[in-house]
């Protein structure tokens, strides 16, 4: 995982509410036990007509959306079915950040276990965000704040370790492997 201390993106905006883990990444793609090339399926039935071709008024495939890093939703986020193609998805496509008043807490979860930072903000900023899209955004993890370019920052909840992990790049895995000393010491002075 990339390590995430700062980011600095303009906004992609999806006000629809209830955005599922389907639509995130329909079901007919969770075939793969990879992360890459998942990016290209992200809201696949949104993104693509019946034959394949991009639907030229999808947020995703107009030149305002390129090189954008936080996903602006509407409330209720990654509801429905746990998956953690979601986050991969979003993450392959460019996405480090979900921001929106409510995140469903299993793609919450899933989303902070694979690198992609849910921000959860107040009616108001996220009011604002919505009608400004494409806004410049600073993000910091050190401060848990959001940073807006009408001047205001506003601060979200993370919890500690999940703020560690996504600040050193390290997922559970990743953060039990870097103890490694630490547990085989403890079972060695803890042998029966």
């Amino acid at each position: 995982m990339e390590p995430i201390t700062q980011l600095r993106s303009r906004t992609v905006v999806m006000p629809s509410t209830n955005i599922d883990t389907d639509q995130i990444i329909p079901a007919r793609f969770l075939t793969t036990t990879t992360r890459e090339g998942l990016g290209k399926a992200l809201f696949a039935d949104w993104r693509y007509d019946a034959a394949g071709n991009p639907r030229p008024d999808f947020i995703l495939n107009r030149p305002e959306a390129a090189g954008c890093q936080a996903l602006v939703a509407g409330r209720n986020v990654g509801c429905g079915s746990s998956r953690e193609h979601a986050p991969w998805a979003l993450i392959d496509y460019g996405f480090r950040a979900v921001i929106s008043t409510e995140i469903a807490d299993i793609f919450r979860n899933n989303s902070l276990k694979n690198g992609l930072l849910p921000v959860t903000v107040d009616e108001e900023t996220h009011a604002w965000l919505l009608a400004h899209p494409g806004t410049e955004i600073a993000i910091d993890l050190e401060t848990c704040t959001v940073a807006l370019a009408d001047g205001r920052e506003v601060s979200f909840p993370l919890e500690p370790f999940a703020r560690y992990c996504l600040m050193n790049g390290v997922d559970e895995l990743g953060f039990l492997l870097s103890r490694k000393e630490d547990i085989e010491h403890y079972e060695r002075t803890h042998a029966k």
